[in-house]
């Protein structure tokens, strides 16, 4: 029952990189890539890790992957921030509105 509840999530992280590198290559600009890019990468690795800690089952080796996901769940946000705001400061131009 294990193996199977680690294969789904696997697959659950596997199908959220891949929809990213589908959303990489159809937009064309830089903020809506790095929007795409950073929500990829938290959930298909929360996902991912979360499959490891349960095929692992409850140890010091599943703490110390806790540990990493939660490193990343502050980090991954505060990444991305600052290349937006340097993006921002360099004045890359936002992407033109669709509606106007």
């Amino acid at each position: 029952m294990i193996f199977w509840i680690a294969a789904f999530l696997y697959a659950i992280g596997l199908f959220f990189i891949f929809a990213g590198l589908y959303g990489l290559f159809h937009f064309n600009h830089f903020y809506s890539r790095i929007l795409i890019s950073s929500k990829v990468e938290t959930v298909g690795f929360m996902a991912i890790m979360t499959a490891v800690i349960v095929e692992q089952g409850l140890s010091f080796f599943s703490l110390k992957v806790v540990l990493i996901c939660l490193l990343v769940m502050v980090t991954n946000p505060l990444a991305t921030h600052a290349l937006v705001r340097s993006a921002l400061k360099a004045e890359l131009p936002l992407p033109e509105d669709r509606d106007g």
